[in-house]
């Protein structure tokens, strides 16, 4: 499988506002807006598209790849590169994550170096904790927002 990099147009931010997961993974679902194409267009994220220039994913850094907490639980200390991901739903559940994340893991580490990196996931998701277990990150924090049940992961340098 031959993923590329693409910076982010409204095109690719509007398409994947638009993916749909099913269940339990429609917690993931977004509501197309006007403010979510802004976020999505903010510099952060980054379209992955596919050798058929399909839109295979994205990712985002920085402050974008946390999830909003009211108050300080320590989940985000300093010292990481923080990333989120977000697969197409036509490609989920189908051998294509470990592909997937990797390329991501290369084009952070070639753009910011050998940093260790964060992400955040639900703590319902276990598929995807399973890979990245895989690709070696780690359970650090676990939080609520509201009645979910979020983990932090690192993957040292």
């Amino acid at each position: 499988m031959l993923l590329y990099l693409k910076e982010m147009d409204e095109i690719y931010a509007e398409k994947i506002l638009r993916w749909k997961y099913e269940a339990p993974y429609d917690f993931y679902n977004n509501e197309y807006s006007v403010e979510d194409v802004q976020e999505l267009l903010n510099s952060s994220y980054s379209a992955i598209l596919d050798d058929q220039d399909e839109v295979f994913g994205f990712f985002c850094i920085g402050e974008s790849a946390q999830v909003p907490i009211d108050a300080d639980f320590g989940a985000y200390p300093q010292g990481y590169i923080d990333v989120g991901i977000g697969m197409n739903p036509e490609f989920t559940g189908r051998g294509k994550g470990l592909s997937f994340l990797t390329f991501i893991l290369q084009q952070i580490n070639e753009e910011h170096g050998a940093l260790p990196v964060r992400l955040t996931v639900a703590a319902f998701n276990t598929r995807a904790i399973h890979l990245y277990e895989k690709l070696g990150f780690v359970k650090e924090k676990e939080f609520y927002r509201g009645d979910v049940v979020f983990i932090t992961m690192v993957k040292g340098a």
